[in-house]
């Protein structure tokens, strides 16, 4: 922890260069990671995108879905400059 705290901004040009986390170690083991906020909102949207179909694939497991065709015509009715 103490290397980390005394190359901080050697840490931070490196993640801003290479787009790749620092995974920051105590006693040998990961504790943190360090990413660029551009890499953070990035995964965060992956991470939302990926909870929205996991919600739909329940949703269809349980018989809940709608046709495409269906989905289509509501979404068409919501949003009229798309036709």
């Amino acid at each position: 922890m103490s290397e980390v705290r005394n190359a901080m901004a050697s840490y931070i040009k490196q993640v801003h260069k290479t787009k790749r986390p620092v995974i920051i170690t105590q006693h040998g083991k990961g504790v943190a990671v360090l990413l660029s906020a551009s890499e953070f909102e990035a995964m965060q949207k992956k991470m939302e995108l990926l909870s929205d179909v996991q919600s739909s694939l329940n949703q269809l497991a349980k018989g809940e879905g709608i046709l495409h065709q269906e989905a289509k015509d509501k979404l068409l009715k919501r949003v009229p400059q798309c036709r």
